[in-house]
C-alpha cells in the first residue's frame, strides 16, 4: 500500500550535569533576546544557572514571567499578551509538564523558537509534540497536538537531583504505562511504520525502569547525580516522548492511550486528585487495573511489586478514592477517546470485577 507523504520530527535533546553550557551554541542561530516562562519552584531551581551559562553569550534575558496554575488555553491567551512575549525571539520554558505544555501550546503553532529546561522528571513534555490541555477547574479536556516538539530539550541532571523525588517517583508510574497502553492497543494490526516503530521503543519506557527504578529514586532523595538516576531520566523524558510522536503521528491517542490514563483523567473529576495527587501516580494504579483487565498476571505481579517497593498506589484508599466514588469512574471508562482503540470493549461489569480482585488483593497484602 502506497503511503500519503508525511514527516517526522523527533526530539533534539541534551543530557548531564552541566549540559546549560550549550545554550548558547544551539540558540543563538534563532535571536537574542529571551523570555523564561515558567514555575515558580522552577525559575528558583533553574534561573540562576541558565542566567550563568548565557551571561558572555549575545543572548540577552528580557523577562522571566510565571505561565499561569494550569495548562489551559486560557493561560496560553493571557501569556500571548504580554508585550514581553511579543518582543522576545525566543521562550525558554522551564518546570514541569504543565508549564512546558502551556509553552508549547503558546509558541510552537506561531513558530516563536521554544527550548524547554525540564526541572523534574514527571513526564515527557520537554520532548513531545502536545501539550494535554485542561479546563479552567482543573478537568482534562484534550490533547492539542504540534508538528514537531520543541527546538531543543536541555536536561540538567543536577537539577534534577535535587528536585523533590514525589516528582521522578510519578515519573516512572507514566513512563512504564506507555509500554503497555502502546502494546495493547496494537495488538493484532498491520501497523504504518512510525507506529510499528513506536511501539517498539516503548519497551525502553519499561525495561530501565525495572532495572534502575529503585536505585534512582533512593539517590534522587539523596540529591546523588548518578549513572542510574540518569537512565531513568532518559526514559522518562525522552524515551516516552520519542515513543508518543511516533505513535500520535496521526493525531489520535489510539495507540499512545489506553485504560490507565483513561482511569487517571476520569478521577480527574475529584479534586482530591489534583490536589494531592501526581499525573504518574495515579497512571500507575491504572498500569495495574489495565493488566488484570488484559489478563497479563505475570505483568500485573511484577508491576504491583514494583509499585509496591517504590511506594506507588495499588489500592483505591492510596489515591483516596473510595469504592463508591469509582462506581462512576467505571461508567464514565468506556466511553473515553483513550479506549475507543482497545482491542475489545471495556465494560462496566469487567471493571467492577478487576477492582474487586484488585481491592482484595490489597487488604490480603495488608494483612500479612
Amino acid at each position: 500500500m502506497r503511503l500519503n507523504n508525511y514527516e517526522m520530527n523527533l526530539p533534539s535533546y541534551s543530557i548531564g550535569e552541566k549540559v546549560y553550557e550549550h545554550i548558547p551554541a544551539i540558540c543563538e542561530p534563532y535571536g537574542k533576546k529571551v523570555l523564561i516562562i515558567g514555575g515558580e519552584q522552577a525559575r528558583k531551581a533553574a534561573e540562576e544557572k541558565i542566567r550563568e551559562a548565557i551571561s558572555s553569550s549575545s543572548l540577552t534575558i528580557i523577562g522571566s514571567i510565571l505561565y499561569g496554575k494550569d495548562c489551559t488555553y486560557q493561560a496560553v491567551e493571557e501569556l500571548r499578551k504580554q508585550k514581553l512575549y511579543q518582543e522576545a525571539d525566543m521562550v525558554f520554558a522551564v518546570g514541569g509538564g504543565k508549564a512546558l505544555d502551556t509553552c508549547k501550546c503558546l509558541c510552537i503553532e506561531e513558530e516563536k523558537p521554544i527550548f524547554t529546561f525540564p526541572t523534574i522528571a514527571s513526564n515527557c513534555a520537554a520532548c513531545t509534540s502536545v501539550s494535554i490541555m485542561y479546563h479552567e477547574d482543573g478537568t482534562f479536556l484534550k490533547p492539542h497536538f504540534f508538528l514537531h516538539p520543541p527546538k531543543h530539550a536541555f536536561i540538567n541532571t543536577e537539577v534534577m537531583a535535587h528536585a523533590p523525588e514525589r516528582y521522578l517517583w510519578a515519573g516512572i508510574g507514566d513512563t512504564y504505562a506507555k509500554y503497555y497502553e502502546a502494546k495493547i492497543s496494537s495488538r493484532g494490526e498491520q501497523l504504518e511504520h512510525f507506529t510499528a516503530l513506536g511501539v517498539a521503543v516503548s519497551q525502553m519506557c519499561l525495561d530501565p525502569l525495572l532495572q534502575y527504578g529503585k536505585e534512582a529514586y533512593e539517590d534522587n532523595k539523596k540529591g546523588i547525580c548518578s549513572y542510574e538516576l540518569e537512565q531513568v531520566v532518559l526514559a522518562i523524558v525522552v524515551t516516552t516522548a520519542i515513543a508518543s510522536i511516533l505513535l500520535t503521528r496521526d493525531f489520535t491517542p489510539d495507540y499512545n492511550s489506553g485504560l490507565a490514563h483513561a482511569v487517571f483523567y476520569a478521577l480527574t473529576a475529584y479534586p482530591v486528585i489534583e490536589e494531592k495527587h501526581l499525573h504518574g501516580e495515579v497512571v500507575g494504579f491504572g498500569v495495574l487495573i489495565a493488566l488484570l483487565y488484559d489478563g497479563q498476571m505475570e505483568e500485573f505481579e511484577k508491576i504491583y511489586q514494583l509499585n509496591r517497593k517504590l511506594g506507588l498506589p495499588v489500592s483505591l484508599q492510596d489515591i483516596d478514592i473510595t469504592p463508591e466514588k469509582f462506581i462512576p469512574v467505571m461508567e464514565q471508562i468506556p466511553h473515553m477517546s483513550d479506549v475507543r482503540h482497545y482491542p475489545y470493549p471495556i465494560t462496566e461489569e469487567n471493571m467492577n470485577e478487576v477492582m474487586e480482585y484488585l481491592e482484595n488483593r490489597s487488604m490480603q497484602q495488608d494483612s500479612h
